[in-house]
């Protein structure tokens, strides 16, 4: 059976990007942070499982919650990096692009004593409006692979034309995209904690099996520890729209993991795609 590749992006319910119109990031502070208990969470069920993963984790979180980070490492999962301050790449000038990734890597490796190898960008916001210097600025960083372009359509994201298995956009960098699978001369998600909450859980594992099958390559699965969450609050005046993403099936996340954990083998990024 072929390994995947489990990824979670550490981040907390007030600073997912659908809700920055609602929540002023000066009031990050202020607001009750749960990606502790969530992340003990996972570890625990991935520890049961026998399962490893990478965790993509913000430089903040990480600054004021570095006993996430030692948790992380001590149980045998990698430690990647999602930028600093959760601000999309489509967001930031190419300098503070650089400032933001390199700061976040600085701060990982400063608390864990280790290389950080992988980048995630905020909302996969590495597209064609800002490839061109985005992978420049990671290879110069320090970074050795990136999983930031979803090759999807989406209202918020995505670069469909982008190439759906790992490649080479920089001869320093590997870009290893979330699974798609390929029907009707499209690309469709076949990863990621929203589109698993939405689609019958037995979807989710025939898109997988597909891939693995059909295609002969690992699947690369991401979601977000909020996304086990069922009691974080609820942020108010949002769009139904942002409110059915956010929200949908919260209650039956934890349970859809744990059954996509015994289904598949799962792994690292560093060791599925960097070995040597």
């Amino acid at each position: 059976m072929k390994i995947n590749a489990l990824t979670v992006d550490v981040e907390d319910y007030f600073q997912v990007s659908a809700f920055a119109p609602y929540i002023e990031r000066a009031d990050w502070d202020r607001r009750e942070c749960r990606v502790e208990r969530n992340i003990a969470r996972i570890l625990d069920l991935l520890g049961r499982r026998g399962a490893q993963a990478t965790f993509f984790t913000l430089g903040w979180i990480a600054e004021r919650h570095p006993a996430v980070v030692r948790d992380i490492l001590a149980a045998g999962h990698e430690l990647a990096s999602h930028g600093h301050g959760h601000q999309r790449a489509t967001d930031l000038t190419p300098e503070d692009f650089y400032d933001d990734i390199r700061r976040a890597k600085q701060t990982l490796e400063e608390i864990s004593g280790r290389e950080v190898k992988g980048y995630r960008a905020p909302s996969f916001s590495i597209d064609a409006r800002n490839r061109d210097w985005a992978f420049d600025a990671l290879a110069r960083a320090g970074y050795r692979y990136s999983s930031s372009v979803y090759p999807v359509r989406h209202d918020h994201y995505g670069m469909p034309e982008a190439p759906r298995f790992p490649h080479r956009p920089h001869p320093d960098l590997i870009e290893i995209p979330p699974t798609t699978v390929r029907a009707f001369r499209r690309n469709w998600p076949a990863s990621g904690g929203g589109y698993f909450r939405l689609m019958p859980y037995a979807l989710s594992r025939r898109l997988i099996e597909r891939v693995n099958r059909h295609d002969d390559q690992p699947a690369v699965f991401y979601f977000h520890p909020w996304e086990i969450d069922v009691d974080q609050p609820r942020i108010p005046g949002i769009g139904a729209r942002t409110r059915l993403r956010h929200y949908l099936n919260l209650h039956r996340m934890e349970d859809r993991l744990d059954r996509l954990l015994g289904d598949f083998r799962w792994g690292r990024m560093d060791r599925i795609f960097l070995a040597e």
